[in-house]
Order: C-alpha cells, then sequence, then structure tokens
C-alpha cells in the first residue's frame, strides 16, 4: 500500500459509536481520550467539556482559549468589506447635502434590527433620514419598484437597503432611471449578476476580502455605521450593540468567529443597562425575575415577539419600539408584541397539526416520499416558515410549505436538514421559479401554482439522488459521555464559558449510561422535563 494512503487511513476519525433509540439515532464520536484529558488538564475545563470543544475544532490550548477568552482582536477592519469604504464616503456626501435618505428594510427581526443601527446612528450626525419596511401580505419581499417611484416623489435622493436588495435588478434599474442613487448592504447568498447599484456591501461577494462571511444583515450596516463612526472619531451609540446582538441571535447565523463576539458583548451590555424595550419582553416572555439573560432567551422568547409583528401585522412598529425615546409609545407598542406572539402561536399549532393530520393519514406519506410539501390558501405566509422548520426537525426531512395567493401564485418557505443544500435545489430549478433566495439550510419562493407539483417532482428526483437513508435518519449528536457523579458546579461553569449557544455553536448533549428511573418524568408549564434519575451512588 503506498504511504500517502496508509497516512489518510491513519488519520480519518473513526466512526460514532451509534445507539439506536425508538426516535432517534444517537451518535457518540469516539475520542482519543489520552489526548482528551491532556486537553482538559491545560486548559482546566472538565473532561467532558474537553471532548466537546475538541469535536468542534478546538483541540489545541491556544484554540480553546481564543474561543473561551475572546478578545476584539477577532474583529477585522471594515474597510476589508467590499463597498463599505465608498458606502460611508456616499453617506457622509448626503448628510453635508442634507440629500434625503431612505433606509428600506425587511419584516424580520434582522431587518427590524438593521434599520434601528442606521437610524440611530444617523440621526445623531444630522441626517435627513426615514425608513420603510414592508408589510409581508401588501408589498411581498424586498425592494420593489413600486416604493421606488414613491421614494422619488418625495425627493429622496439615496435608497440603502438593509438585509435585502442583492437580487432587486429591476427596482434598482428603476432607481437609476429616476435619478436616486442605491447602496445595497445584504448578507445573502447572490446568485447570477448582481444588480446595477453605485455600492453593494456583501461579504459574500466573490471578489470581497473581509475574513468572515457568515453576518447577519444587521452584522453588515453594524461594521458600516461602526467605519463611519470611526472616521469620524465619534464614538457608536451603545444602543447599537444591543441591536445587534438581537439581529444576529434571530437570524440563526453560526454563532462562531465575530458574530459570538458582538453576541457575548451585546449580551453584557444588555444584562448591564436594559433598555425600556428589552425590558417590556422581558416581562411579555415571563423573564424579569432572571439576573441574565442569554442567547436562548432572546432565540426563543424576545426575538418571535418581534418577528410576530412581521409575520401577521406591519412591522415599522418594531422599529419605533427599539429606538424611541417615548415610554407609553414603547409600552404600547410591546402590548400589540405580546398579543401577536400568541396569536401567532395559535396559527402555528393549527398549520402544524393540520399537516401532521396529512400525515397521520399518507396523504403525505413519507414511506415513499423524503420531502414534505403542502400548500394552504389560509396558511399566513408569515408563518409557514415556523411550521416548516418544526416538520424538518421532527421527521428529518426537507420540508417547504405555500400559501396559495388570489392570483393563483404560491408563496414557500423552505427548510432543510444539514445534508440537503435547498438553496442549491432552487437555483438548479428556477426555470420554474418567479423568485428565489435564502441560505442552504432556509430559502424562500414564489411561483405559478400549476408548477408546484413539478418542482416537488424534481427535488425528490434529486434528494432520491444525493442522500442515503442513513442522511433522512433523525440524529441526536452526543458530545461525550458522562456520569452523574461528575455534573457538578465545576462542570455546570466549565458549560456556561461555551456561551452563547445557537447555529454551529449548540448546546452540547451528553450520554449518561446505566441510568435508573426513580420517579417517572413530569411535564412542566409543558415545555420542560423533571424526572429523578439514580446512576453511581447519585441522585
Amino acid at each position: 500500500m503506498p504511504m500517502s494512503k496508509q497516512k489518510q487511513q491513519t488519520q480519518s476519525p473513526p466512526p460514532p459509536r451509534t445507539i439506536y433509540g425508538q426516535k432517534y439515532q444517537w451518535e457518540l464520536p469516539r475520542a482519543d481520550m489520552p489526548a482528551i484529558m491532556q486537553l482538559a488538564n491545560v486548559c482546566s475545563v472538565a473532561p467532558a467539556i474537553a471532548q466537546t470543544l475538541a469535536g468542534r475544532g478546538f483541540d489545541t490550548r491556544q484554540r480553546v482559549l481564543d474561543f473561551l477568552c475572546m478578545t476584539d482582536e477577532i474583529v477585522a477592519d471594515a474597510n476589508q468589506l467590499k463597498g463599505a469604504s465608498e458606502a460611508v464616503n456616499r453617506l457622509l456626501e448626503a448628510i453635508e447635502k442634507k440629500e434625503k435618505i431612505l433606509i428600506f428594510g425587511d419584516y424580520d427581526v434582522d431587518g427590524i434590527t438593521s434599520s434601528a443601527i442606521m437610524l440611530t446612528s444617523l440621526l445623531p450626525l444630522g441626517a435627513d433620514i426615514n425608513y420603510f419596511l414592508p408589510n409581508r401580505r401588501k408589498d411581498g419581499y424586498g425592494l420593489s419598484s413600486k416604493i421606488v417611484k414613491k421614494a422619488a416623489q418625495h425627493g429622496y435622493k439615496l435608497i440603502v437597503t438593509v438585509d435585502n436588495g442583492i437580487s432587486a435588478h429591476k427596482p434598482v434599474e428603476d432607481a437609476k432611471e429616476r435619478g436616486l442613487d442605491v447602496i445595497i448592504t445584504d448578507h445573502h447568498q447572490p446568485h447570477g449578476t448582481l444588480p446595477a447599484a453605485d455600492i453593494i456591501v456583501n461579504p459574500h461577494q466573490p471578489d470581497c476580502l473581509y475574513p468572515y462571511k457568515d453576518f447577519a444583515g444587521v452584522g453588515v450596516i453594524f461594521k458600516i455605521m461602526d467605519l463611519l463612526y470611526k472616521r469620524l472619531g465619534k464614538t457608536l451609540p451603545e444602543k447599537s450593540y444591543e441591536l445587534l446582538m438581537l439581529g444576529t441571535v434571530a437570524d440563526v447565523v453560526p454563532l462562531v468567529n465575530e458574530n459570538r463576539y458582538w453576541v457575548q458583548h451585546g449580551l453584557a451590555k444588555s444584562n448591564k443597562t436594559r433598555s425600556v424595550a428589552m425590558k417590556v419582553m422581558m416581562g411579555n416572555g415571563r423573564l424579569l425575575e432572571k439576573k441574565a439573560i442569554g442567547s436562548r432567551d432572546i432565540g426563543f422568547m424576545i426575538a418571535p415577539q418581534l418577528n410576530a409583528l412581521g409575520r401577521l401585522d406591519d412591522p415599522r412598529d418594531g422599529v419605533t419600539f427599539l429606538i424611541s425615546n417615548q415610554y407609553d409609545d414603547v409600552m404600547r407598542i410591546g402590548q400589540t408584541l405580546k398579543m401577536m406572539n400568541e396569536e401567532r402561536k395559535r396559527i402555528d399549532r393549527g398549520i402544524y397539526d393540520e399537516i401532521e393530520a396529512l400525515i397521520a393519514r399518507k396523504t403525505i406519506d413519507l414511506e415513499k416520499e423524503n420531502l414534505i410539501m403542502a400548500a394552504h390558501t389560509d396558511w399566513p405566509a408569515g408563518v409557514i416558515g415556523l411550521v416548516a422548520g418544526k416538520l424538518m426537525q421532527n421527521y428529518g426531512r426537507p420540508a417547504i410549505l405555500f400559501h396559495i395567493t388570489k392570483d393563483g401564485l404560491v408563496k414557500g418557505s423552505c427548510r432543510s436538514i444539514p445534508a440537503f443544500n435547498i438553496f442549491d435545489a432552487l437555483e438548479a430549478n428556477k426555470d420554474l421559479l418567479i423568485s428565489f433566495g435564502g441560505h442552504a439550510c432556509a430559502a424562500g419562493l414564489s411561483l405559478k401554482q400549476e408548477h408546484v407539483p413539478e418542482l416537488k417532482r424534481r427535488i425528490e428526483e434529486r434528494i432520491a439522488q444525493l442522500l442515503t437513508p442513513e442522511d433522512l435518519t433523525l440524529k441526536l449528536a452526543l458530545e461525550a459521555s458522562v456520569t452523574l457523579p461528575e455534573l457538578g458546579k465545576t462542570f455546570v461553569n466549565d458549560l456556561h464559558r461555551l456561551e452563547p449557544f445557537g447555529n454551529a455553536n449548540p448546546e452540547p448533549k451528553f450520554l449518561i449510561e446505566g441510568v435508573t428511573l426513580v420517579k417517572p418524568p413530569r411535564l412542566l408549564k409543558d415545555k420542560h422535563v423533571k424526572c429523578a434519575l439514580f446512576c453511581d451512588g447519585v441522585m
């Protein structure tokens, strides 16, 4: 056997230990325990935490310290972000000339916080600036020619998109014809040619030199605002860090590298001095008694309140809520957030139950189909993405749900498993689509209703070609094996050091074997399971 092949085989990690449960296939990585114990000793962390870190690529003392003790050295110079310096120049020119600037955002938390960051940064500099967030039902997604026309009629000279715009070819052409300048700031993957905007700032541009690519939209506009303030020798408003943290967590971008640093930074500031808006949302989510909130509180309790506005109502109130100094306005909108979020949860449960019934009746036959796809006129376009995500998690299959419009079109939301890139699947079938955009695991699309069966057939065919039955099995990724005596205060403190948890840095799951169930599990508040276990002399 040639030496190179022998070396390659020795370096390949051994297959994980697989445990087959009733619903999930549990996978526990096999580790080099002497190396893990050495890493635990040199980094002063519990062995199971060291194994977790090593499994995520932090397998040396320096890498562990860089991850656990992140400093601002991780933050790259925003001048490397293609178009950022030019965007700053154009914004400063607009402020100096008193030109009217229009922010065009999006109706989700990323778009709301991106718009809010621009306003809180540019209003103190004397900018003549306003914002528009589209209504999901009336306006649809992204910059439109209709809004461009209105902006021109009202005397705006510069449009800045935040969290959208990378596919807005026609609206940008219309803007240029009407004499408006356009700056696109976005983080979605470009596909095909780029719009003919004056300036585009998107780290996913092929020739963008910025070393970190996975910002949310709010991260891109934050870098531009930070660069602008540094250019002026001023300090960025404190509110920006809370907004950056909210939008980054809500958009489920990877919480590693700069994203991790800024979320840590924002949470620390927010827990030290809470804004009125944050206090109201914490009250709505029954979190006021917590001394410190974390990324899971933001992702599951706070961000959904803001998202509910864009899903079911007018998202523009979300910006007012986040940046207003008027206590009465904040409290009034806060009550709306609570009400809308409760309504969103009710609709969410109803749609999910309908689809589960279709699966139970084998109208959607998961023994023969690998893609969960369904459509209805009564399913709000703003909620179906959440339901698709739950279906994907609970069944281990890609899911696409559609809202059927009155004019014979369907608007869909996709959620996919890690093994299947849904954005690539849409790109490969764009001849059937009117529009699409998104990421590998989440995307949106629109098409004629008559083309839905053909899209289903093609994606099913693609799944069959690219995936194995193993890829479509529900899996539970474990980090390490532990015993009950290990789970003391030191272990818990070490675990907290891995936060903030989220995409690309999930909460670790550990395997405890030989456990005896002492008291049967109880469901608390319909959310948490409580039970009593005994193992190795510990209960």
